[in-house]
């Protein structure tokens, strides 16, 4: 195992689309949505394991969750848990990762990714990290995955790639553009042209690269986490993060950095990406019944003349359903949210609703 290769898994996330299961207290990179055993952070957590020695991973996420992470995964060290102070979106985050990797070992290729993604071919995604990490070693840029895509989604980024690769590796291309969430006919477009990918938000790079390109394309974010090189990894670093956050700008690392920069490079894969963002990804993987019911877990719901319903309650409740199709049925801390499948996306406006009326109780 490569002792440079080095990952940041990003844990910070409140995951408000699956309130009531994910709250702010309890996000959803902490629960086991498919009752597997396992939480999100904790599959995140072993597929790394396999890349890169488990001294080399690190997690950065909100302060608020840094006793859940060493609940969840007791081997890792004080050292490896990044505490943020407040939400400041990717870019500070990474700077701050980087930085601190790269204070350890100035040598490190560094792969991010999210906490909450799901992988449904773990040999093909190890596989696509180790092809990334080995050309971020050997070349000055900044390597993004893309996800071949099977529809026109209109929920995902877009990634434009040309017929320009690397010297090294013909198969990890150089992006052209990057695209926000489309409309679905800009979608239909795009996936009949046949070079553009979804943005799986997982990045490839040496630590020493991606520090350079904060140094180009966002100074003063870069200066504020440099002036703190005496202080990562001893005990002075908490109290120095504390006071760079308050100074830094909230801004992702796809603003900040990777639509700027000219040496960016996606490789398309395929390892079974989902990134769980709704409860209707969770329905797309959940085993389903013979009329469509993804019911998580099964043991005390009983289903009548319904279809097409995703449940997910407590294992203990027992939940009796009539005349049901097409729903979301969620139960958590004995909150209940009910609503059709097809207006799933009025999730958000439920939660900041109910903070409105009742205060942060309940989120």
């Amino acid at each position: 195992m490569n002792k440079n290769y080095f990952a940041l898994i990003m844990a910070g996330g409140i995951g408000s689309r699956f309130w009531p299961v994910s709250r702010t207290n309890y996000p959803k990179q902490f629960i086991d949505f498919f009752g597997v055993g396992k939480t999100l952070i904790q599959s995140t957590y072993e597929r790394f394991k396999a890349i890169c020695p488990a001294e080399n991973i690190f997690i950065v996420t909100n302060e608020l969750y840094s006793d859940l992470i060493k609940e969840q995964i007791p081997e890792i060290s004080d050292n490896q848990i990044l505490a943020e102070p407040m939400m400041r979106n990717t870019a500070p985050c990474i700077a701050y990762g980087c930085m601190k990797i790269r204070e350890i070992n100035p040598d490190a290729a560094v792969v991010v990714a999210p906490s909450d993604h799901t992988i449904a071919d773990p040999a093909g995604f190890i596989a696509a990290i180790e092809q990334s990490l080995k050309a971020a070693s050997e070349n000055n840029c900044l390597i993004t995955l893309g996800i071949k895509p099977s529809r026109p989604d209109t929920g995902y980024g877009y990634i434009q790639y040309n017929e320009h690769t690397l010297a090294s590796d013909a198969e990890i291309h150089k992006v052209k553009t990057f695209t926000e969430k489309p409309n679905l006919e800009l979608a239909r477009s795009f996936i009949q042209s046949g070079d553009f990918l979804w943005n799986a938000g997982i990045f490839i790079w040496s630590a020493q690269t991606i520090l350079n390109a904060f140094e180009q394309h966002l100074p003063d974010m870069y200066e504020i986490f440099a002036s703190g090189k005496p202080a990562y990894n001893t005990a002075d670093e908490a109290g120095f993060i504390g006071n760079a956050y308050q100074q830094c700008t909230n801004i992702s690392i796809d603003f900040g950095v990777m639509e700027k920069a000219e040496n960016v490079y996606v490789l398309p894969a395929e390892f079974g990406w989902n990134d769980l963002g709704t409860w209707a990804s969770i329905y797309d993987m959940a085993d389903k019944d013979y009329v469509g019911n993804a019911v998580i877990p099964s043991e005390h719901v009983m289903m009548f003349d319904s279809s097409n319903c995703m449940v997910n309650v407590p294992k203990d409740k027992l939940v009796i359903l009539q005349g049901m199709h097409d729903y979301i049925v969620v139960e958590s801390n004995n909150t209940l949210l009910i609503c059709p499948r097809d207006q799933e996306q009025s999730v958000k406006q439920i939660v900041n609703d109910v903070k409105s009326r009742f205060g942060t109780k309940f989120i």
